[in-house]
């Protein structure tokens, strides 16, 4: 009889684990699917549409010179860079609820976003002409409110909750900072808003050269510690006896959350959301398993953002609203939703 119970719940493991295989397998099928769907939308859709037939024509080498000009200089670039920087905000949000145990976590939770945003808004205000250097400045401006959010942070180690109270903090400070240049230079603002806001209107190449590097060294260097990642979800006396030093582990994974969130806004302006929804709604598909956590959240924020972005510029066309609106519109209510769902459990 025991023998027989043995059998059973041998089977009944089995049977459970191949249909959490076939749902993750399926989770993917349809991630990339829409991915693709959203790519193909993002060339064919705006203020001038390309048909099927005109796009296949390029393709082949045989389009308008017009044509190609669009999709090659205008619709491209602008679809690469929303799919590496979806990426990587669903990358760094999904690395950051890892390591703070914390599924509300995203990149501005540790103040990366307000430092790029101050540091991008002061070249813009005070130093117009070097407006080139603005994605350069934003990095900066990240790495800067993340050393402060480090150095307040450590206590022997970066001590998770230590590291929230003082990203709020420091986002705090900078937030500030933005403000206050916005009262002292009324008149300048306008030009700046539009980047305060979030979105990918007059994304060229050169912004895809920017955050290439940043996102393979973040996609990288996040699967290859996925395993480290799951030794954090099982608590700190687990992954020790694992053999995983916690300290240089969450500092690595923090660093890397932190590089992929600052390359993002350095040429995409402040985007919200992307970093909570989309790790939050894959972990409910696939598990909290990283090794299919990570994956999933990566093809998905850049399929999520690329689609987003394409409807905000096409929606009032010839007009686009930034898609940071759009963005804000669509996560706030999920925010209030997992936040309630929370307060109940």
């Amino acid at each position: 009889m025991t023998h027989r119970n043995s059998e059973a719940v041998s089977s009944t493991h089995h049977s459970y684990h191949d249909s959490r295989q076939n749902k993750r397998r399926l989770t993917y099928l349809i991630a990339g699917i829409f991915l693709v769907f959203v790519i193909i939308t993002g060339f064919m859709y705006g203020a001038v549409p390309i048909s099927w037939q005109e796009l296949m024509a390029v393709l082949q080498g045989q389009g308008n010179p017009d044509t190609e000009r669009i999709l090659y200089y205008l619709r491209l670039p602008r679809v690469i860079a929303a799919a590496l920087v979806g990426m990587n905000l669903a990358l760094a949000g999904c690395i950051l609820q890892g390591v703070l145990h914390n599924p509300l976590a995203d990149p501005g939770i540790i103040g990366v976003t307000a430092g790029a945003g101050v540091a991008a808004m002061a070249v813009m205000i005070l130093a117009p002409a070097l407006t080139a250097w603005v994605p350069l400045a934003a990095f900066v401006g990240a790495l800067v409110a993340l050393a402060v959010v480090f150095i307040l942070a450590w206590d022997r180690g970066i001590n998770p909750l230590r590291l929230i109270l003082a990203g709020v903090a420091v986002a705090a400070f900078f937030g500030g900072g933005t403000t206050a240049l916005s009262v002292m230079f009324p008149d300048r603002i306008q030009g700046v808003v539009n980047w305060l806001a979030g979105g990918f209107a007059g994304a060229r190449w050169t912004y895809v050269w920017i955050v290439l590097p940043y996102s393979l060294i973040g996609l990288v260097g996040a699967i290859w510690n996925y395993r480290k990642l799951n030794a954090l979800q099982m608590g700190e006396e687990v992954a020790l006896s694992l053999g995983i030093n916690l300290r240089k582990t969450r500092i690595i994974l923090v660093l890397l959350a932190a590089i992929l969130a600052a390359a993002s806004v350095s040429v995409a302006g402040l985007l919200g959301f992307v970093g909570l929804i989309v790790p939050h709604l894959m972990r409910l598909v696939v598990g909290s398993d990283f090794e299919y956590l990570l994956p999933a959240s990566a093809v998905f924020g850049a399929g999520l953002l690329v689609g987003a972005d394409t409807f905000a510029r096409t929606i009032f066309s010839p007009a686009e609203i930034p898609v940071g609106i759009f963005l804000s519109f669509l996560g706030a209510p999920f925010f209030l939703y997992l936040l309630k769902r929370r307060s109940r459990t």
